[in-house]
């Protein structure tokens, strides 16, 4: 018995042993590695070339304005830090959720993916240059009518788009569900929930902005 139990006592020492000495092997290799990663860190960042800057003018809401930007701002971030328009929303800074949609020489974009820089002499149009509270948009105007909102917070970017939707059903410009691309596109929920996809709406009103497009169409501008 005294045998077993010196056998089970070595096997336990060594095995403490090897796990000490892996640990001892490793502490100085995971410091030598943090010190190179930091020194490196620090060099980078001492070496950083400082932003490239550059003039940009463009309309904005039918107002000319001149900056002088860093080439990598985008286009949402001149609206919103720089001018101050913060009507435009940021929601997944990706492109994919089309909170960020603004009106630019008369197409709808994700400002989000654009560089302000790219915009020179561009005409944008922010949800603050369709309308005013007291002489609101028909857009504005018809979602308000059909609740189609209900946080709010996609309502600008989905405004925005409804517009440029309206205005791409007239010019006859066809959706992937436009069945005959030799007839103009009709103004039905169909093509409406299509071109309407690339805004997302956590709350859901979908139908609601549908509906409030359609009203939308047959108001006067």
């Amino acid at each position: 018995m005294s045998k077993l139990c010196n056998i089970n006592t070595g096997r336990r020492d060594l095995l403490i042993a090897g796990a000490l000495s892996a640990t001892a092997a490793a502490v100085p290799a995971m410091a030598v590695a943090q010190s190179a990663a930091t020194t490196a860190s620090g060099a980078n960042t001492a070496d950083a070339a400082p932003p490239v800057m550059m003039p940009v003018k463009f309309e904005i809401n039918g107002k000319l304005h001149a900056l002088e930007l860093d080439t990598r701002t985008t286009l949402l971030d001149a609206l919103r830090e720089h001018l101050h328009l913060t009507g435009t929303k940021k929601g997944c800074d990706h492109g994919q959720c089309g909170a960020c949609t603004v009106i630019v020489d008369g197409q709808r974009i994700n400002s989000c993916l654009s560089l302000a820089v790219m915009h020179e002499g561009s005409s944008v149009t922010t949800i603050e240059g369709l309308g005013q509270p007291d002489k609101l948009h028909p857009m504005q105007a018809a979602f308000i009518a059909h609740d189609g909102y209900q946080c709010g917070y996609c309502t600008p970017g989905q405004i925005c788009s409804a517009v440029a939707v309206l205005g791409e059903i007239r010019q006859g410009i066809p959706s992937h569900v436009t069945p005959d691309l030799n007839v103009k596109p009709l103004l039905n929920p169909e093509e409406l929930r299509e071109r309407m996809s690339g805004n997302i709406c956590r709350c859901g009103a979908y139908s609601n902005i549908v509906d409030a497009i359609v009203d939308a169409a047959g108001r006067p501008a």
